[in-house]
């Protein structure tokens, strides 16, 4: 079973004193007096409003969400009160529907998603289940909107066991697959070597490849074969799906790779959900205007990216930047003058760590960073790749400042 991990702060944008955990939580408030903010670094959550895993659900996958009411989708108190980690399960999946309390009247059984259990099963209410395999998530209306319900392997005679007295009832259904972690995928890739051409299959997880010989070639000189990075064979594992409405609705549009013109796919961006990789989002076409950098998760309206409005008109993919090193120069004047300071880890604050109000030319050795117009990574942001940046209009800012900067590690 893997594990996640997910951090909780006391304050937005990842502020005051915070609480990590990898297991469920029945109350996080013995740990802190309030929660604004939480980062799941790894793995699969379920939040609740309530202690003991009551009142408002959503279910939180990889990836950063600065502000609870923005991340709930409607508006709670300022607390996260406990959490479920959700395990990664790729078994099968089955379920029991029942259309009364006590798993009384029409029963359905599910071994897949359901957009509508009224079309599907003409079943106008469903007040029980039991679930036999799986993990799923309930939903209060049709097509997976309104709040969630999470319901693990076990019986659930009425609405008030899966831990939400307030709603009436589900009418949608859907599993929750390994989709929360980068799937471990295979690949058959060539190589030819000086005596002979090698079909080998590389079975990966983000970040390494592990090579699978046949068992003929197990002698001594391949057993000495390491395990190698991939950087020029991830670009499948990136996709982001973009949705002209909040909350995942209107038309969408899922795409795997750079786009310099993402118009003629739909007009608007209020949502976003990126499944893997990092991206960043452009406000105009040909990766122009404001940027904003997105690691992985469920984005449910465009604040959550901290936008300046619904334009997003191209994206680029995040690439080549895999490893554990981040080290960049930040100076003073233009074209490399001026004081030089070099650092490696995330910085709040310029000001406070450097005394620099302002950052003219910039080299990234190691790693990809956010710059942030604003302390406390707040305000317009800047993607930059490893390259030299002789002055701040090569990472694309109308001004020098540089209120905050971190590194991006999530893809």
């Amino acid at each position: 079973m893997t594990m996640g991990k997910i951090i909780f702060y006391e304050d937005k944008n990842f502020q005051g004193r915070s609480y990590e955990t990898s297991n469920d939580c029945a109350e996080v408030t013995s740990y802190l007096s309030r929660c604004n903010s939480c980062r799941v670094e790894s793995g699969c959550f379920m939040v609740y409003e309530r202690p003991n895993f009551m009142g408002h659900q959503m279910m939180v996958r990889r990836g950063e969400y600065p502000d609870n009411q923005r991340l709930m989708g409607m508006t709670m108190s300022d607390c996260i009160r406990s959490c479920r980690n959700i395990p990664s399960y790729r078994g099968q999946f089955r379920m029991r529907m029942y259309e009364r309390e006590n798993f009384g009247g029409q029963m359905h059984e599910l071994m897949d998603d359901c957009d509508s259990i009224q079309d599907r099963y003409r079943m106008s209410d469903c007040q029980s289940c039991n679930v036999m395999e799986g993990h799923w998530l309930m939903y209060e209306q049709p097509h997976f909107r309104g709040r969630q319900m999470y319901v693990r392997p076990g019986e659930y005679r009425n609405l008030r066991e899966m831990g939400n007295s307030s709603m009436n009832r589900f009418m949608s259904v859907r599993r929750i697959t390994d989709s929360c972690e980068s799937r471990t995928r295979l690949m058959e890739v060539y190589l030819f070597t000086e005596l002979f051409p090698i079909s080998l299959r590389f079975l990966y997880s983000p970040g390494l490849a592990y090579i699978c010989l046949p068992l003929k070639w197990g002698c001594s000189y391949m057993s000495q074969w390491p395990s190698i990075t991939l950087q020029d064979w991830q670009s499948d594992m990136r996709q982001i799906t973009f949705y002209e409405e909040n909350n995942f609705q209107g038309r969408c549009y899922e795409c795997s790779t750079d786009c310099a013109d993402l118009l003629s796919y739909f007009s608007r961006c209020n949502s976003a959900r990126v499944e893997s990789g990092a991206w960043v989002l452009y406000e105009k076409p040909n990766y122009k205007g404001y940027q904003y950098i997105l690691s992985p998760g469920e984005y449910t309206d465009n604040q959550q990216w901290m936008g300046f409005n619904d334009s997003v008109k191209s994206c680029r993919a995040i690439k080549n930047v895999y490893g554990n090193v981040w080290k960049l120069r930040l100076y003073e004047r233009p074209d490399f003058g001026g004081r030089m300071v070099e650092w490696a880890e995330d910085c709040p604050s310029v000001y406070e760590a450097f005394k620099f109000r302002e950052v003219y030319s910039c080299m990234v050795t190691h790693g990809a960073w956010a710059f942030y117009e604003l302390p406390n990574y707040r305000g317009r942001q800047y993607f930059l790749e490893r390259g030299e940046y002789p002055r701040h209009t090569d990472w694309s800012a109308a001004s020098a400042a540089v209120g905050s900067f971190r590194r991006i590690t999530e893809f």
